[in-house]
């Protein structure tokens, strides 16, 4: 029974880590970073796939597009 419970309450941690934690890549230099999401979300990973170009959010497919607005809001904060 107490190990059921160690189980669900480990299940249940992994879940909140999940949601509340995330790594995105930084644009310049292509290192990760762990940092605390300001809400939870599913998504994990971020990236900005604008980079560094000139690149206007509505050239962007709508896959990246809406990539690089979770990039903005969650990482620059935008």
């Amino acid at each position: 029974m107490l190990k059921r419970k160690r189980q669900i309450g480990f299940a249940i941690l992994l879940l909140m880590l999940k949601c509340w934690l995330g790594i995105y890549e930084e644009d310049e230099f292509g290192t990760h970073h762990l940092f605390i999401k300001h809400r939870p979300v599913w998504q994990t990973y971020f990236y900005s796939p604008r980079g560094m170009s000139d690149l206007q959010l509505h050239q962007l497919d709508p896959k990246e597009r809406k990539d690089q607005e979770r990039y903005d809001e969650f990482v620059l904060g935008l």
